[in-house]
């Protein structure tokens, strides 16, 4: 058995978090990260124009997000998530006014469409074949060009999944990763999608857990360094140069590189990472009191409006918009003035003043998931020896999402305790994420 030597990660995100926690338990792991704090797109801060803490962005797990659900429970913070008994997808028509609740069946056998207090109004069984034509999606193919855009079951159900999944309209989208997802969860029925939530916070639950667990594995962690270069020699990264400081990395040294693909692209010139940008807003709003939904789900997906979905965390209502390029660079003030009109109806308090707010925009919050995207996502080996990628930009098989990239981070970590003759981290996931451990998911 070889030894690891010192494993170097670069990034301090989900993906460079999970290889790290995976790496821990095969020998020593430095992690570097350019800010001054662990997480990147996921994670929570305490905000001084409304009061409150916040998180960066809105996620949404699934119950078949296994790789997630081992990283929960590897640091501990599975029970700070609010896991729904039943696949439940409340929606609200802005245009109509109309509610309803989406609800998978728990088994494989989909009933649930034949049932039409389960299913999206104005649908028919037939409208539900686009489901499965999205399953066996090419990877050449738009979601646009499997569903007919203005069928009810695009409008009412698809299109949002698609933008939420996605980060893409539906014109644009990759049908093949959107059929990835439906593989991986209503495929396989509501024990499968039943959804989880955050309680607290992003940081409560992923980040600062997973902080505790690697200090107490005595892992250095050094923020406030940002990867200004890599040299290379003899088919080996020989050196990590941070500003001012220069890393030597001796002869059985790692490296997971776990950045943003436009910073590994500057970093690796020739590597081919997929091209173009989605913005994502969002928007959290702090309301006069706490908010509690009669069906007891903390989250509201809205169609018919300019906000897509809306999470309830006590009197803060947080608002997504996916693919929101068109609207990123709107002045602060309006945008809250155009989405509370969407989340006062949610609330039940339509024409309600403009409460607190704070505004917050990822300019670059994914790459641009679509066909021609595909074929960039590159494989976490890379031609240098000792240097692998990860991040959910890399060849996950999945969208960019929580998922992907923790997923992605296992995966660098397993071919490096592989090249060393180590088993994989034991890491307790379901049949379709262990794989991925393993190998590529594909």
């Amino acid at each position: 058995m070889r030894s690891v030597g010192v494993c170097h990660i670069v990034g301090a995100g989900l993906a460079g978090l999970s290889a790290a926690l995976s790496l821990s338990e095969a020998g020593r792991v430095r992690l570097y990260e350019a800010a001054g704090h662990a997480g990147g797109r996921c994670r929570s801060y305490d905000d001084r124009e409304i009061g409150r803490r916040i998180d960066n962005g809105n996620h949404m797990l699934f119950s078949a997000n296994g790789a997630s659900l081992a990283y929960l429970d590897l640091v501990g913070a599975r029970g700070s998530m609010i896991e729904l008994d039943e696949a439940r997808f409340p929606f609200l028509d802005l245009a109509t006014g109309e509610r309803w609740c989406v609800r998978p069946n728990a088994g494989r056998l989909p009933w649930w469409i034949l049932a039409r207090d389960r299913r999206v109004p104005g649908t028919s069984l037939v409208d539900y074949l686009a489901i499965l034509r999205l399953l066996f999606a090419g990877r050449a193919q738009t979601v646009a060009g499997i569903v007919d855009p203005a069928s009810p079951i695009a409008r009412r159900m698809i299109e949002p999944l698609t933008v939420a999944v996605l980060n893409t309209a539906m014109k644009d989208g990759a049908a093949w990763l959107l059929g990835r997802m439906l593989r991986l969860s209503f495929a396989r029925g509501g024990e499968a999608c039943r959804a989880l939530i955050a309680r607290d916070g992003l940081s409560e639950s992923f980040v600062l857990p997973a902080i505790r667990r690697l200090e107490a594995a005595g892992v250095e962690l050094r923020f406030n360094q940002r990867l200004r270069a890599l040299e290379a020699d003899g088919g080996r990264v020989r050196r990590l140069v941070f500003g001012a400081e220069t890393v030597e990395l001796g002869p059985e040294d790692r490296l997971v590189l776990a950045v943003p693909p436009q910073i590994a692209a500057e970093l690796l010139p020739g590597l081919a990472v997929p091209e173009g940008t989605r913005a994502i807003l969002n928007a959290h709003f702090r309301l006069a009191r706490p908010f509690e939904p009669e069906n007891g789900i903390p989250f509201l997906a809205l169609v018919g409006g300019v906000a897509q979905w809306v999470f309830f965390r006590g009197d803060v209502a947080s608002v997504t918009v996916s693919a929101a390029d068109a609207l990123v660079d709107e002045p602060a003030d309006r945008l809250a003035s155009m989405l509370w009109q969407d989340v006062a109806r949610a609330v039940n308090q339509p024409g309600a003043a403009l409460p607190p707010y704070r505004i917050i925009k990822e300019k670059l919050a994914t790459f641009a998931q679509v066909p021609a995207a595909l074929s960039r996502r590159p494989e976490a080996r890379t031609r240098l020896e000792n240097l692998f990628l990860a991040g959910d930009w890399t060849e996950t098989g999945l969208p960019a999402t929580i998922e992907g990239a923790i997923r992605s981070g296992f995966h660098a970590a397993t071919l490096i305790r592989a090249a060393a003759g180590q088993r994989p981290a034991r890491l307790a996931v379901g049949r379709e994420a262990a794989g991925t451990l393993d190998r590529q998911a594909v």
